[in-house]
């Protein structure tokens, strides 16, 4: 395959890894795509095929640790599912209202002035919050080690093919 073209999809999924960190890029699902994209135009082959399945395996387990870390680390100390509910629909709401953070300052806030509600102690809120905000520190760290795997797999398979 041309240098260039590898260039272009090693730049790619670059941009996806950056995506893992930032919350307005869907870093995972764009390093596989970039792997895809490769596939089809290489060809899978023998070792294309076990890369890929290895990234795609990678790129699933990295994306639900980055959905249900969070959630966990607030349901373990005892949030109802209201204030969950409460940080996913503010998170959404706060990722349209304000650029590159809002989704993170929605799903925080969200959950603090729920717990808050809920238990009606500001201390008890801000430990649940404080929880959440390690759930999303954590789901971040397994999904860029995710990107960083499926990148390894991807360049194991142009060395390979």
């Amino acid at each position: 395959m041309d240098f260039g073209v590898v260039a272009l999809i090693g730049l790619a999924m670059a941009v996806g890894l950056i995506g893992t960190v930032l919350p307005f890029l869907p870093g995972l699902p764009i390093i596989w795509a970039a792997a895809l994209v490769y596939g089809l135009a290489e060809g899978f082959g023998g070792v294309g095929s076990v890369a890929f399945t290895l990234i795609t395996l990678l790129a699933v387990t990295g994306v639900v640790a980055g959905l249900v870390l969070p959630h966990r680390r607030v349901a373990a100390r005892g949030a109802s599912t209201s204030t969950v509910a409460a940080g996913v629909v503010l998170g959404i709401i706060g990722f349209f209202v304000i650029p590159v953070v809002g989704l993170v300052v929605g799903a925080v806030g969200g959950v603090l002035l729920a717990e808050r509600s809920r238990t009606g102690d500001w201390t008890s809120a801000w430990a649940t919050t404080k929880d959440l905000m390690v759930g999303f520190g954590i789901g971040v760290a397994v999904e860029f080690a995710a990107g960083i795997a499926m990148i390894v797999c991807w360049v194991a398979w142009v060395q390979l093919a």
